[in-house]
């Protein structure tokens, strides 16, 4: 089991080495030396990936809980270690702190960054934080769809009652169902580029932008990130921004029957009327602090709105001024994330249906004390030990954010950079809230301890705090 892990992280590792040399060779377009970080960050990491792969070759062992857990978890790590070599390469001179947290960021698709004069930098650095992210958001859908429900993380294992990949094995029918997964991430990505360039944008920003969409990432080309583009490019991007928070499986079903109706699921009304609500208070807020127009105003607000509900942390304007309502739902925004399934990260959709079916539940309870009533989800009964799952994720996310923010408050900073680093941390949304790692700001003048804990928190919500903590149990090592 351990060789097995060992070897599929040496796997990754020489996936994610071939394709450094894409961002080596637009910096060896533009001349700039950074080709040279790159072609030895790939010669490097392969070398070591084959070696790996070499000591650790062996017959795949049967799945198991405990194969799986350290295969998620070890795939992350290898992930994020190798995309900051080349960083770490480059004539950037960043840390190996700053490295891994943008590294970190990238893998998980959160979009928290120390780097600033983004609008001046190489390529290659551009390319490669976008190529981390879209690689990204593709592990995290297959590990949604395939993987956590067989893990019965948080409430997941619901989906293996009702989706076609109902097995024992979340492998038996992985080569059947990774080429329509990638044909249809790659069919978006590329009609998001389309609707990029269509509005204005440089094919290369709209490549970088595509990428960082679709995986509800965030990353950008520009230290304004989306304040330099106009009306047309924001209402792009809130699409395809939606369209990556939404269940993947639902999109494939839809593309395969032509028939969206038959494939929608519960979560996406629900997310969609989320969006619209949260984005009407927002604009209403937006035109009555800023007098903006009031279309301009309603499009930035279901743009930005939908950027932190869906988790790709996106901002065209500053939007804490927009008055304290703006704000508050802003903070709300920042828990909920996409569905599950999808790119997006936060407390996920599903789980919002679950506890506010379970609340109802438990208030008829206490009405009708000897009633019988059933949580459910859609048509499904939903059965008590998956209620179990997500209350028990929730409190793990409520104790785990104010652990961080007591953690990162002891490093010096304010209560209100705290509370929204660990918050934007944990949901993988990107920017948080105040003067230093707000929307206008970045994650670059924090100390490096402050740095380790989000990205210790970075991995913790994507990897659905669960699969993480489960490490640290000595029953998982049999003790």
């Amino acid at each position: 089991m351990y060789l097995a892990t060992a070897y599929v992280c040496g796997s990754f590792g020489l996936f994610l080495s071939v394709f450094m040399l894409i961002p080596m060779m637009a910096d060896l377009l533009v001349g700039n030396n950074d080709w040279q970080a790159f072609l030895a960050a790939a010669v490097l990491v392969g070398t070591a990936a084959v070696l790996l792969m070499a000591a650790t070759r062996r017959a795949m062992p049967p799945f198991s809980l405990r194969f799986g857990f350290l295969l998620v978890n070890g795939v992350w790590a290898t992930g994020s270690l190798v995309a900051a070599v080349p960083l770490m390469l480059s004539t950037q001179g960043l840390s190996f702190t700053d490295a891994m947290f943008e590294s970190v960021s990238g893998m998980t698709s959160t979009g928290s960054t120390i780097l600033s004069g983004l609008d001046s930098m190489p390529p290659g650095i551009l390319l490669w934080r976008s190529l981390t992210q879209w690689f990204g958001g593709l592990g995290i859908i297959a590990m949604g769809l395939l993987l956590l429900p067989f893990l019965r993380v948080g409430g997941m294992h619901i989906y293996r009652m009702e989706s076609s990949l109902q097995t024992d094995n979340p492998f038996s029918r992985f080569a059947e169902f990774a080429g329509a997964l990638v044909s249809l991430y790659v069919g978006l990505t590329l009609a998001c580029v389309l609707g990029y360039v269509a509005t204005g944008m440089t094919l290369f920003d709209a490549v970088n932008h595509a990428m960082t969409t679709i995986s509800t990432g965030g990353y950008s080309t520009h230290d304004a990130s989306m304040g330099n583009y106009g009306n047309g490019t924001l209402l792009v991007s809130t699409l395809f921004m939606i369209a990556g928070a939404l269940p993947f499986i639902a999109l494939l079903k839809a593309a395969v029957t032509g028939n969206f109706r038959d494939a929608l699921e519960l979560q996406i009304p629900v997310l969609l009327s989320i969006l619209a609500i949260l984005s009407f208070i927002v604009a209403l807020s937006a035109i009555a602090f800023t007098h903006g127009a009031p279309f301009d105003m309603f499009v930035a607000a279901a743009f930005n709105i939908t950027s932190v509900v869906t988790t790709t942390g996106f901002a065209s304007q500053d939007y804490t001024l927009w008055g304290p309502l703006a704000v508050s739902i802003f903070l709300l925004a920042t828990f909920l994330g996409g569905a599950a399934g999808s790119t997006a990260g936060g407390i996920k959709t599903y789980r919002l249906i679950i506890l506010f079916q379970s609340f109802r539940s438990a208030l008829k309870e206490l009405v009708y004390p000897n009633g019988i009533f059933t949580v459910r989800y859609g048509s499904m009964e939903v059965s008590d030990y998956v209620i179990r799952s997500v209350a028990l994720f929730v409190a793990a996310f409520m104790g785990l954010l104010l652990f961080a923010t007591i953690a990162l408050g002891a490093t010096g900073l304010d209560i209100v950079t705290a509370f929204t680093g660990a918050l934007t941390a944990l949901t993988n949304v990107g920017p948080g809230l105040g003067d230093i790692i707000g929307p206008a700001g970045n994650f670059s003048s924090l100390s490096d301890v402050a740095k380790w804990i989000l990205i210790l928190a970075m991995l913790l919500g994507r990897l659905e705090i669960l699969t993480v903590l489960v490490l640290v149990s000595p029953t998982f090592w049999g003790r």
